[in-house]
Formats: structure tokens, sequence, C-alpha cells
């Protein structure tokens, strides 16, 4: 199945329903400062887990107490499309204190 690149307009539009992301370069970001590293690396996991589900994964990066996240869509010529702000929305419900619970 083709996905397709998301316009400036509808990247705007998405990006305005998930504070705290942003688009850098070409690619869809977002980092969480937690409360400790085993809660960043558990982080980690749980989003893993979430691209496994969904089959589209990201660059993770883990620091001491946090999880940065970089997405883009390679099979789309590295463009943004539906897939990477599905998985940003699922993330944003996983994230503690972040999403919706």
């Amino acid at each position: 199945m083709a996905v397709e690149p998301l316009s400036q307009k509808e990247i705007e539009d998405r990006l305005a329903e998930l504070p705290g992301w942003s688009v850098d370069g070409d690619r869809l970001t977002r980092s969480y400062r937690l409360g400790s590293h085993f809660a960043a690396a558990a982080l980690v996991v749980h989003i893993a887990g979430v691209q496994d589900e969904l089959d589209h994964h990201s660059d993770l990066t883990l620091g001491y107490d946090t999880v940065s996240m970089s997405v883009h869509t390679h099979s789309a010529g590295g463009a943004l499309t539906e897939r990477d702000f599905a998985l940003a929305r699922r993330v944003e419900d996983i994230a503690p204190g972040h999403g919706a619970h």
C-alpha cells in the first residue's frame, strides 16, 4: 500500500494537535524528560512495542532521564505521512504525564 506525503498544511494541522512535537528538517521529533533513567528506559521499551504493532519505526535516543524520538516515512522518500503522526499520537498516549490516561 502506497503512503502519500502530507502537504505543509496537513502537517501544520496535525502538529497543532500534538503539543511538544515539531518538525526538524524532514522529521517529526519530540523529547521527553522522565524522573529517572529506569523510567526513560521503560518508555523506550513501550515505544518499541507500539512501533512493532504499527510496523513503523523511529529513531530513538535514550539519555540519562530523556527519550528523544525522530521519525519520517522511508517508503515515501523520507517525507512525513499520516503513519508518522499516528505513531506520535500513540506515543503521546503512553508517555507518562504527557498523554491522555
